[in-house]
């Protein structure tokens, strides 16, 4: 058997075909296989390698399986979370949803709703930064609701998870919401062929296809959120990078104050906010 070492650059030779950080990602298959901690990688580089147990990890990334669902885990706003196929991969933008929602709580309690909740990490995230009365995460994929209720129980938050379409899986009559947030599909559908194999070929089609130029969700949250929100309640909503002068028409055309667009760390338009009614 090859050394560590060997063994984990002749992965990321391979890897290279399928990722820009192939050195990262063979660590993770390694540690993954072996059981082994980053330290121990580093400190044992020179043993033999179980290149056996590794192998069919390595297979399957080089189909373009998304290394979330090989290792079953994933972190996200430094929460390491339960990620199962076909649930949208948790991404580093979707921390700027998170990041504008917990600004605009402040340190007041306060109830959330997260709409397309996906696996949870949204609603979690929020509510392991933030002084929140109640949280309430919905979705329509019964995947979903399992996944998020798990990795909310696994970090004691009473994640209430309802079943339904959107605002649908409320029952008449629930509280109003200080903050709705909602990293909603917003791909077009035209734009699907062009979308990279790992989110083509394993990735829920429905949570990421929103209509021809995809604002059609969108445009149901932004015409409906305002009958569950506060007086002074945001929206907030990821979207896609040319999106953003659409998206501010929508809200500013609802009634939305204050609307501003947050851009991702690659300075695309990521995350819309909007206040509603009068402020506090």
């Amino acid at each position: 058997m090859p050394p560590v070492r060997e063994a984990l650059a002749d992965a990321a030779d391979r890897l290279r075909a399928v990722t820009d950080t192939p050195e990262f990602e063979a660590a993770l298959l390694a540690r993954h296989a072996w059981g082994w901690s980053r330290a121990r990688l580093v400190l044992d580089a020179r043993e033999p390698a179980d290149t056996a147990s590794l192998e069919p990890l390595i297979r399957r990334r080089l189909s373009a399986e998304p290394i979330a669902y090989i290792l079953g885990r994933w972190e996200f706003f430094s929460i390491d979370l339960a990620v199962e196929a076909p649930l949208l991969v948790p991404r580093p933008e979707t921390e700027h949803l998170v990041e504008a929602a917990i600004r605009h709580l402040g340190q007041r309690p306060a109830r959330v709703l997260d709409l397309c909740t996906g696996t949870g990490c949204v609603a979690i995230a929020i509510a392991r930064n933030a002084p929140v009365s109640g949280i309430v995460a919905t979705d329509i994929h019964p995947v979903a609701l399992r996944v998020a209720a798990s990795n909310a129980a696994e970090y004691g938050i009473p994640l209430d998870v309802r079943p339904g379409d959107l605002f649908a899986a409320l029952a008449d009559g629930a509280a109003p919401f200080d903050v709705i947030v909602s990293n909603p599909p917003y791909v077009a559908e035209t734009a699907w062929d062009t979308l990279a194999p790992d989110i083509r070929n394993f990735e829920d089609r429905g949570a990421l296809l929103s209509g021809p130029d995809g604002l059609d969700c969108i445009r149901r949250i932004v015409r409906d959120a305002p009958l569950w929100l506060s007086p002074g309640g945001m929206l907030a909503l990821e979207m896609g990078e040319e999106q953003g002068a659409v998206a501010r028409a929508l809200f500013t055309e609802r009634g939305f104050r204050d609307v501003s667009i947050r851009q991702d760390l690659a300075g695309h338009d990521r995350v819309i906010t909007g206040v509603w009614g009068a402020g506090a």
